[in-house]
Formats: C-alpha cells, sequence, structure tokens
C-alpha cells in the first residue's frame, strides 16, 4: 500500500518517516520522498495513527488525488534542483511529464490550482533557493553558478535572484546573516 506524505523533503526526512512508522509497528518497504510503500494495507483507524504521529514533525497524509499530484511534482523539481549532481540542461515540461506519466497540460493545471502558482515559479524559487545555497558555501563563482543551474548568463541568474529575493546575489553573498529558506517553506 502506498501513502503520499507532504513536506518530506529530504533524506533526514525519509529517515524520521520511516522510525515513526516503524515505532507504530509498521514495515515499510520503501521510503522516497513524498511516498510511502508499505509491506501490508492498513485500516482507517491505522491511517489516523500514522497521520497523527507523523503531524508532530510537520508531515501530513495526503488523500486527495490532485494533492497528491501537485506533492509529487514538487518533490520531482525538489530532487531535480537540490539532489541531482547533473546540470539542468533540461525542458522541464518533458522531464515532469516523463517522471510523473501524465500530460505536462494536466501537471500544469492540478498544479496552479492546488499550489496557487506555476510549476514555472516554482522551479525557479526551487533553483533561486540552490544558488543562496551556492553562493552560503562560497565555493563557486556567480558564473560557475548560472552554468550548473542552466542560466543563459550571469545577468540572467542576477535578475531572477533579484526579482525572488528583492536583492542581487552579490549583496546576498556579502550579507552575513543567512537568508535560506526550508524546502518545504517555499
Amino acid at each position: 500500500m502506498k501513502l503520499h506524505i507532504k513536506n518530506m523533503v529530504c533524506n533526514r526526512c525519509k529517515m524520521v518517516v520511516k522510525a515513526e512508522l516503524e515505532k507504530l509497528g509498521f514495515k515499510p518497504l520503501l521510503v522516497e520522498l513524498g511516498e510511502v510503500t508499505l509491506a501490508d494495507n492498513i485500516s482507517a483507524d491505522d491511517k489516523s495513527k500514522i497521520s497523527e504521529n507523523l503531524i508532530h514533525f510537520g508531515f501530513e497524509l495526503l488523500e486527495d488525488k490532485k494533492t497528491q499530484i501537485a506533492e509529487q511534482i514538487k518533490t520531482t523539481i525538489i530532487n531535480l534542483v537540490h539532489y541531482t549532481n547533473e546540470q539542468l540542461k533540461i525542458n522541464l515540461s518533458a522531464y515532469l511529464s516523463e517522471q510523473l506519466k501524465l500530460e505536462y497540460t494536466n501537471l500544469s493545471s492540478i498544479f496552479s490550482e492546488i499550489e496557487n502558482q506555476t510549476i514555472e515559479k516554482y522551479f525557479i524559487a526551487q533553483k533561486i533557493e540552490k544558488a543562496k545555497e551556492m553562493l552560503t558555501y562560497g565555493e563557486l563563482t556567480l558564473s560557475e553558478i548560472a552554468y550548473q543551474l542552466n542560466y543563459s548568463s550571469v545577468a540572467h541568474l542576477s535578475a531572477q535572484f533579484k526579482k525572488v529575493t528583492g536583492i542581487t546575489p552579490s549583496v546576498y553573498k556579502a550579507a552575513s546573516a543567512d537568508r535560506r529558506k526550508m524546502l518545504d517553506e517555499i
């Protein structure tokens, strides 16, 4: 049986969800971002117990199909931007369609309805958070960051960065305060 869980955005989230399910006596066969496969079907009471337990950690069981799809889109984008070491030289609509096995027009419509923003805006927000992370670590130049995040130029990255954050990447890097957001807050 598959459970869809909102706000699973990192490997620690997977560890927490797995540990909590095991603590409740369930046997997760596979724990991925946003999704858990259990060995057996569970009752409505069991789902309620799981939901009550996970809510304390900021997770939420998703029952509605559209909400599940929107969460899968977010998880796929987070994986793509934050957890792959490849440059983001892909066609996002084709990539999402391939990964989720649905037409992009349907994905786009559902995402906009549930999240009140476009997939593209969400993707850009994730890329800007990744840029902030890279700037904070200070290991790469702005040119290298722009290249890794598949921006056509440093100017393009800087313009999007300023549009999303209100400041330029250079000002962000110079500021000592960490202005990064948690991935599930974007």
